[in-house]
């Protein structure tokens, strides 16, 4: 079983940065992507941003490209998000998740989640 695990999240004022991380058991396939999603209370999983482990090939959702950023450190098997510029609307639980989806934002189609970590972005 993989096992994903989210860390890096806390209460930050608006304005502020915010890096998550999301440590994998191990990497199923290099052609694996890993995906960020957000869920807000009352509100649908968004997809934040992915990043493809063989070639470090990035996506990103409109609303967050320019303020978040999604890297991996394929030796650690450790994915980032960083993430500046916050506002109270990112307040949510930020999850990671991988797999081989297609289409890259689609949700189901990712085989493997984290637990989730939460981020509280403050006025």
């Amino acid at each position: 079983q993989v096992q994903l695990v989210e860390s890096g999240g806390g209460l930050v004022q608006a304005g502020g940065s915010l890096r998550l991380s999301c440590a994998t058991s191990r990497r199923l396939n290099d052609r694996f992507l890993m995906g960020w999603f957000r869920q807000a209370p009352g509100k649908e999983r968004e997809f934040l941003a992915a990043v493809r482990w063989i070639d470090g090939t990035t996506h990103y959702a409109d609303s967050v490209k320019g303020r978040f950023t999604i890297s991996g450190d394929n030796a650690k098997n450790t994915v980032y998000l960083q993430m500046m510029s916050l506002k109270p609307e990112d307040t949510a639980v930020y999850y990671c998740a991988t797999g081989l989806p297609q289409p890259i934002d689609s949700e189901r189609e990712y085989a493997f989640w984290g637990q989730g970590t939460q981020v509280t972005v403050s006025s």
